[in-house]
């Protein structure tokens, strides 16, 4: 079996690390960085490098770039991409990827799927990437159709050197809206927080309550400002539904509302048991 691995970052690399461990599949990359690719291939995490002849012999084709530069690549090699090949993206939004690679793929004749790995470190770039990065975490896929079980079986296999714990099936819709709330206003609310002028005093303050809440701050401010701009809408819907949260906090400090604060409290309590446990 071979696999093609477009973009040697954090989620590249470690997918190239993870099926060269598999020794089932013979791995091919590319990076549009040559020191990158250079590296890999002298690290041995790579058996060859993925061009025009290589492509057409994945059975397996794993896009690791930003939406609009995975879009681009497919518009680019789609005519030397086999009719036997799976090609699936690993972009943090799905929309405006899977409309382009759903049709793209139908033109050419391959079959094209909208992924996305539910992992990450703090830092990025293949220097940063890790074999074991997708053991027991979750892959999220976007089919064109999903009517036969045998197709996820097929596809289940094909990702399994990278040992996802679950593989979850849903619509590019429910993706973006979903992962507005999950992982984007996560980093929004990050990136905000830290910028209070109290920050620069927090050292001897500061336990495990503000590493967590600053953990994502540090971020690819080129590859996040593309995500949120392009799942604009959904984001837009859970900032505001959060400041309005605020201001109910807010409004009880400010009036000096003892019962409303421990009902808002009590609220946010109970609502994490509810969707998470204790």
């Amino acid at each position: 079996m071979r696999v093609g691995i477009v973009g040697l970052g954090l989620i590249g690399g470690s997918f190239a690390k993870a099926y060269h461990e598999s020794k089932d599949w013979e791995v091919y990359g590319m990076d549009s960085d040559k020191r990158i690719l250079d590296l890999a291939l002298l690290a041995e995490d790579l058996d060859g490098v993925l061009d025009e002849t290589t492509i057409s012999q994945c059975d397996l084709l794993l896009i690791a770039l930003y939406p609009q530069a995975v879009i681009e690549y497919l518009e680019k090699n789609a005519p030397y991409i086999s009719k036997d090949t799976v090609v699936i993206d690993c972009g943090g939004t799905k929309r405006k990827i899977c409309e382009a690679g759903f049709q793209i793929a139908e033109k050419y004749g391959f079959t094209f799927i909208g992924g996305h790995p539910m992992a990450g470190r703090h830092y990025t770039g293949y220097k940063y990437s890790l074999a074991n990065l997708y053991d027991g975490m979750a892959m999220v896929i976007i089919p064109k159709t999903c009517d036969d079980m045998n197709w996820l079986e097929h596809i289940k296999d094909l990702l399994k050197p990278a040992r996802f714990g679950t593989v979850t099936v849903t619509t590019a819709e429910n993706h973006d809206k979903m992962i507005a709330f999950t992982s984007q206003l996560a980093h929004v609310v990050s990136n905000a927080y830290i910028k209070s002028p109290t920050a620069r005093e927090h050292h001897g303050y500061s336990a495990g309550s503000y590493k967590d809440l600053t953990r994502v701050a540090w971020l690819n401010e080129v590859m996040w400002t593309e995500l949120f701009m392009e799942n604009r809408d959904y984001l837009t819907e859970e900032i505001r539904f959060l400041r309005e949260e605020l201001k109910k906090y807010q409004n009880a400090l400010e009036q000096q509302d003892f019962e409303k604060m421990r009902e808002l409290l009590r609220e946010g309590k109970e609502r994490k048991v509810e969707v998470d446990g204790r």
